[in-house]
């Protein structure tokens, strides 16, 4: 008997994510810069360094429960967004603000500047510095950066690479909900697992065999078994999209009846409605 596909939905791999990448840099940078500016207020360390840590470990989180839970990956990646962009970087303006510093306007020339740096992930090679300037090298480097820049620089390269984060981390949560809308959580995955072994065990598909299209949307199909009213042990083909589709096909008959008469039985035959769901 064939293996069949892992009810566990794609998870991992958080550390390909250029989100988290920056949210590491961010979080090591942090630590960097509290220590250094915010030497006797150890408050305001704790709430600026918990935030960094949120905003990197919720991504990392919620790549592993994606496992099981895509709404927990999607809330998860959502809360590393708002440590970041609304409580982290919020810390950093004021920071500045409250010190006399400018905060950059986010097309003003150096910002510009800060993001393009921002951009290599590698220490990079430049020229030697002025006496007495600091450079950033890269986002390996922006730690290093904001231990010796001046406030108003290592303030505002914070805020660049904050930025970079969460603007990537919205992407995210746009596409892990586009994905969820369109192929379902770990609950539709197991039952379409669950329905193919079952229907393996009973001899009522072949293993390795693809499933057929929907008649009606043309998604694909998995085998279900009616539970109730007079079909009831039967196994069918359902619509992968139901509740949204009720598209049937009776597994006997997949390779010989056209897609016409499928539609039509499909809504007289009443098979989801007796299907335990």
């Amino acid at each position: 008997m064939s293996q069949p596909e892992s009810p566990l939905l794609p998870h991992g791999g958080y550390r390909k994510l250029r989100s988290y990448v920056i949210a590491e840099a961010v979080y090591d940078a942090t630590v960097v810069f509290c220590r250094r500016f915010f030497v006797h207020d150890r408050r305001m360390t704790d709430q600026m360094v918990q935030a960094a840590r949120s905003g990197v470990r919720n991504i990392s989180e919620g790549s592993g429960a994606a496992a099981t839970s895509r709404t927990t990956e999607i809330k998860l990646t959502n809360v590393a967004r708002a440590s970041l962009g609304d409580e982290l970087l919020r810390d950093y303006e004021s920071f500045l603000r409250q010190n006399g510093l400018r905060v950059w306007h986010k097309e003003s020339l150096e910002a510009r500047a800060m993001r393009e740096r921002l951009r290599e992930d590698h220490v990079a090679q430049l020229p030697p510095a002025p006496a007495g300037a600091v450079r950033l090298t890269g986002l390996a480097g922006l730690a290093d950066f904001v231990g010796k820049a001046d406030a108003e620089l290592a303030g505002n390269a914070m805020l660049c690479a904050i930025n970079q984060a969460v603007y990537l981390l919205n992407r995210q949560l746009k596409r892990q909900s586009e994905i969820f809308v369109e192929e379902g959580g770990f609950t539709e995955r197991l039952h379409a697992a669950r329905s193919s072994r079952r229907a393996e065990q009973n001899g009522a598909i072949t293993p390795g065999k693809p499933a057929p299209a929907c008649p009606h949307c043309g998604k694909p199909m998995v085998p279900r078994t009616a539970r109730k009213g007079e079909q009831a042990g039967q196994a069918f083909w359902g619509c992968s999209a139901y509740p949204d589709c009720v598209g049937t096909r009776r597994l006997e008959k997949v390779e010989e009846t056209n897609s016409s008469d499928l539609s039509d039985r499909s809504d007289r035959s009443g098979l989801h409605k007796d299907e335990d769901q």
